[in-house]
């Protein structure tokens, strides 16, 4: 699931030479699995609790396995956003499930934790893993082997899960309301969509104007949610300080690695012109800090505050981002490397601890509604992540580049580099070879600045969150193990 996150930013160059989508299709394309996952996952975790969390990780998995060989075998740019919408509805059904299967099937807060830690590794590793995997199958296959990659796992899953999975339910799950599954997808694709053009047109009118229909709808849920005998989902969650301090935590860690993922690709290829494979590979060390945060958190949690340990994770995160701000086009392996998996430990370590609170604040029948919330959180930070941190480069770069071009680049060339370091490149190699050198090393320069200095900006932010969480949870010890 995660992997799939971020296998496709690798295949985007030859699923484009080969559907030949427009721009607005190829921003769908890339898009759409994210949206739709946000905005299906509290539903799909809710509606978990009331028909089974086993019965609806089954039913996902084929509707997962069914959308991805849809896309391998996607013949134009239509179908494959299509299929791309379908398999963020199937991973929507999917996330949920396995958390708050966990919490019903692991009684014991220790093992409970474990188990979380074990999935939680699974989830950050995934997500820098993508690029990897992407890199590996795009050197040997065509690029809907990035899809077909999720038939075996779903196939496993199909057979062994009907054995090996206890189900669990809600057992006085009510009446199920459609306007409160109507109010809340609308509301939570609102805010996802407003972020996502926030991050692509910048803070205009029309990104305000999703999130503020975002807002306006979320409101009229949750009046409808009080009113309720059983509400959909359960705001009293909401009531408890760990719990809200531990999701703003999971916005704040994936907003960490989300910024990160965002200039690295363009860092590596564009910048120090390396190959796709070795961007994904400059991003390893991100996933390797990951998934050793995440192992590391049982033990760790026996002896320390949730709040210190929180705040401890997100202090390495906002060190991580300081040692890449010192990043020059030069390219230093060794802050790359060092940085990514500080940065990447601190998330894991984080977060990890993070959903073990979320999960514990809710009792087990309203598990799935709390898990939903959690990856919700997640898909949120993502977003947020693109569109803050994204803007603040794109501005930074854009009035580099118009500040420092020589008088003699063509103003409507000048125009276009603002725009992307991407765009910059093929201005350039449209340009007398004198221009087009002038025009790339200035295009270079003022994407490493804008990157520092966005990457410092993360930092404080990230620094911000870890005070923020080790004060509001500076008595909150996580549940010991029975006996101990």
């Amino acid at each position: 699931m995660s992997i799939d996150l971020t296998v496709l930013s690798m295949a985007v160059p030859a699923l484009s030479a080969d559907l030949e989508p427009t721009s607005a299709q190829l921003l769908w394309i890339i898009d759409v699995y994210g949206v739709f996952l946000a905005g299906l996952l509290i539903l799909m975790g809710s509606l978990g609790d009331r028909i089974g969390r086993r019965r609806l990780l089954l039913t996902g998995a084929v509707a997962f396995g069914a959308a991805s060989l849809l896309a391998a075998f996607a013949w134009n740019a239509e179908a494959l956003i299509l299929a791309r919408a379908l398999l963020g509805l199937g991973g929507a059904t999917l996330m949920p499930s396995t958390l708050s299967l966990i919490r019903n099937i692991f009684e014991d807060p220790a093992q409970r934790r474990r188990a979380i830690s074990v999935w939680a590794a699974a989830f950050a590793g995934g997500a820098g893993l993508g690029p990897v995997v992407g890199g590996l199958l795009l050197e040997h296959f065509w690029w809907g082997s990035v899809f077909l990659i999720n038939l075996p796992v779903m196939v496993l899953l199909l057979a062994v899960g009907p054995f090996l999975l206890p189900e669990s339910r809600d057992p006085r799950p009510g009446p199920f309301d459609p306007l409160s599954a109507v109010l809340l997808i609308a509301a939570v694709l609102a805010v996802v969509f407003g972020f996502k053009e926030a991050g692509r047109l910048g803070w205009g009118p029309q990104a305000a104007a999703w999130l503020a229909a975002g807002a306006l709808v979320a409101a009229l849920f949750g009046m409808r949610q009080r009113r309720l005998v059983r509400p959909l989902l359960d705001l009293t969650l909401l009531r408890s300080l760990p719990f809200c301090v531990a999701v703003f935590t999971n916005i704040a860690g994936v907003f960490a690695m989300t910024g990160m993922l965002y200039f690295f690709p363009q860092y590596v290829q564009i910048v120090l012109g390396r190959s796709a494979l070795e961007a994904g590979l400059w991003a390893l060390p991100l996933a390797v800090g990951a998934i050793l945060g995440s192992l590391t958190v049982p033990a760790l949690a026996r002896r320390f505050p949730a709040g210190l340990v929180i705040g401890l994770g997100l202090a390495l995160a906002a060190t991580g981002y300081l040692l890449l701000s010192l990043l020059d086009a030069s390219g230093v392996p060794a802050l790359a490397f060092g940085g990514g998996a500080l940065l990447g430990g601190g998330v894991g370590l984080a977060n990890t601890l993070t959903n073990d609170v979320i999960v514990s604040a809710a009792p087990p029948d309203r598990a799935g509604a709390a898990a939903g919330i959690s990856e919700t959180a997640y898909e949120l930070g993502g977003a947020m992540g693109t569109a803050v941190l994204g803007s603040i480069g794109a501005q930074i770069y854009a009035s580099r580049v118009l500040a420092e071009l020589p008088a003699q680049i063509p103003p409507a060339a000048a125009e276009a580099a603002t725009r992307t370091l991407a765009t910059a490149e093929r201005v350039a190699a449209a340009l007398p070879a004198a221009q087009g050198r002038e025009l790339l090393t200035t295009a270079h320069s003022a994407f490493v600045d804008a990157m520092s200095r966005t990457f410092l900006t993360g930092a404080l932010i990230v620094a911000a969150a870890a005070v923020t969480a080790a004060l509001a949870l500076r008595k909150h010890h996580v549940a010991a193990a029975a006996g101990h």
